[in-house]
């Protein structure tokens, strides 16, 4: 039978004397035979003494389950630090699903400017995706920003064309606008027949394991799914501005 619960973890270490030692190779082994021969990528001590963090390749990218030390017993659900309110499971896959921002092909997006642009994010968006459409909406708020849009046409994969066309009109910024924002959506006059990157888009997208949009990626290479409250997402932006920029 599967379990599925919540895993709380404070500061219970307190309790234990010392912590379990995993035997890695054991984990492996049953978890790959329980999960019908799914990869498991790593095994690693979690906070919680003699629970175990294991880390499996889905279809969808990277999963993580728990496990006690033997393999006997596995977990699903978040492991959350109650004393520091953080879900250390939503954190650790933040970190697994995370990418280069600068290793991003932005010149197969369309750019949107407001303001000075100094903040950045690059976002797959379909434009007939209802969670776009909110999303698109929410940026619009956004001053003081770059908004890469890799056009990613994969809910109505026949009007892939009208991407294709904001892609061939003089001002791809206005056309994607047009076309993604609005109640009605605008398709573009020009011909969806110049040199264009939607399939390469395509591609890109299916290698990072995109399965949904719209899909963000912030400049901290981390990304997130749906769409976000204004509020959420300007503090977003600003928590980033606030980290530390990356050495090379």
């Amino acid at each position: 039978m599967r379990i599925s619960f919540l895993v709380l973890a404070a500061a219970l270490s307190v309790h234990f004397a010392l912590p379990a030692l995993a035997d890695e190779a054991q984990i492996r082994l049953a978890v790959e035979a329980k999960l019908g021969g799914a990869k498991v990528d790593a095994v690693q001590a979690t906070p919680l003494p003699g629970i175990f963090e294991v880390r499996i390749q889905g279809r969808d990218g990277p999963q993580i389950i728990y496990s006690d030390a033997q393999g006997a017993y596995f977990f699903t659900g978040h492991l959350i630090d109650v004393a520091r309110d953080q879900d250390l499971t939503e954190e650790r896959l933040k970190k697994l699903t995370a990418i280069e921002f600068n290793a991003l092909p932005l010149d197969l997006a369309v750019k949107i400017q407001r303001g000075s642009g100094k903040r950045s994010l690059a976002m797959f968006s379909d434009p007939y995706c209802a969670y776009c459409r909110r999303l698109e909406q929410v940026l619009l708020q956004l001053d003081d920003i770059t908004i890469y849009v890799f056009m990613y046409p994969v809910i109505r994969p026949a009007a892939a064309d009208h991407s294709r066309a904001v892609w061939c009109s003089k001002d791809r910024a206005k056309a994607w606008l047009d076309l993604a924002v609005g109640d009605n959506p605008k398709v573009p006059a020009a011909a969806p027949t110049c040199a264009n990157p939607v399939d390469k888009v395509l591609a890109l997208g299916r290698s990072l394991r995109i399965n949904g949009t719209p899909t963000l990626f912030f400049v901290n290479g981390e990304r997130a799914g749906g769409t976000m409250e204004i509020g959420q997402l300007r503090a977003k932006l600003d928590d980033i501005a606030r980290q530390p920029a990356k050495k090379n």
